[in-house]
């Protein structure tokens, strides 16, 4: 990969979803063309659109509508949820795998990585926008099981908070596992798997959020941002109902608005997503911790009663041949 500096040399990269087989650029820079079977894919504003938004309409809207970039913030976020240092990253390839609005991206690009973003929603049109200033950062629109990118190309790849909002995590995690080389890095974040109870009222409530239209679930996002921001409330009944209690108010809403309002929102375990890295032939696995610190914090997430809070994990896929198509 070459950091490209317009579509054209990026259109080069790019792969039939799912086939593999190389597509063109049309004359006019505007539409993909498969040769081999004619099919064709949109090019808007310089973004390949391979699929639409579907049933992830609410992060397209979500990420367009907020301002959440803060790149001190992003920075630790970032090292505390893939484990890699962005001091390493100069001249890597990296797969953002779910991008949302492009801040990991742009920060992997600020730090001098070749970077391709992909994400099922419109959000992307928020990534290019962010890092319309950084000729190395390209988006695609595209399914995550159906990657318009070659196998075994990319030196690093993360994902974090996405996967588990499809319809089966597992499939996701192992078609964006695919593009990683051998010798390469990959980190994945997923919602942790809570208390029984907790549990319960989550999916409860969801069944509801998840029905309401969004002129109504905004407001209530709302509310759960100011309620966030009241020390006593956002230590005690955030626990139970989940709302942020992030510094920022966009933030906070934007944060609860990604919790209350996709369709599809699974909880998983550590072991259970170690044994997926095995199983996809990597080795090396580390579990990561939270970013955050504290002996009752780190007792509360030992003991899965963060609602919200990650299971996080990172390996080096094995340098000999391993069966990636579980």
């Amino acid at each position: 990969m070459t950091a490209p500096t317009d579509i054209s040399a990026f259109a080069s990269e790019l792969r039939y979803p799912g086939k593999g087989t190389s597509l063109r650029l049309a004359a006019d820079q505007q539409v993909l063309i498969s040769d081999d079977s004619g099919e064709t894919w949109k090019v808007i504003e310089s973004i390949p659109r391979f699929v639409s938004d579907e049933h992830l309409e609410s992060f397209g809207r979500q990420w367009t509508r907020y301002e959440v970039a803060h790149e001190d913030e992003d920075r630790a976020t970032f090292k505390a949820k893939t484990g890699v240092s962005l001091d390493d990253l100069s001249g890597k390839t990296v797969l953002d795998a779910g991008c949302g609005g492009g801040r990991y991206a742009r920060i992997c690009a600020k730090a001098g990585a070749i970077v391709r973003g992909a994400d099922h929603s419109r959000a992307v049109d928020k990534a290019r926008s962010l890092c319309s200033d950084l000729p190395n950062a390209a988006f695609v629109q595209a399914d995550l099981k159906q990657l318009p990118f070659e196998p075994g190309s990319f030196d690093f790849v993360f994902s974090i908070g996405v996967m588990h909002h499809d319809i089966n995590t597992r499939s996701v995690f192992d078609a964006v596992a695919k593009m990683v080389k051998p010798g390469g890095r990959y980190s994945v974040w997923l919602y942790r798997r809570n208390q029984w109870w907790q549990e319960l009222i989550n999916t409860g409530l969801r069944a509801l959020t998840t029905r309401l239209p969004h002129s109504v679930l905004e407001p209530l996002c709302h509310l759960g941002a100011i309620a966030g921001a009241i020390p006593i409330v956002n230590r005690t009944l955030n626990k139970v109902i989940n709302f942020s209690a992030h510094p920022n108010y966009e933030n906070r809403v934007c944060d609860t608005f990604d919790w209350w309002a996709p369709a599809y929102q699974h909880h998983h375990t550590t072991d259970e997503l170690m044994t997926w890295f095995k199983e996809a032939g990597f080795e090396d696995l580390q579990e990561l911790p939270p970013e955050k610190s504290g002996s009752f914090y780190l007792w509360s997430w030992r003991n899965n009663l963060l609602i919200g809070s990650g299971v996080n994990v990172t390996g080096i896929r094995a340098r000999t041949s391993g069966d990636l198509s579980h």
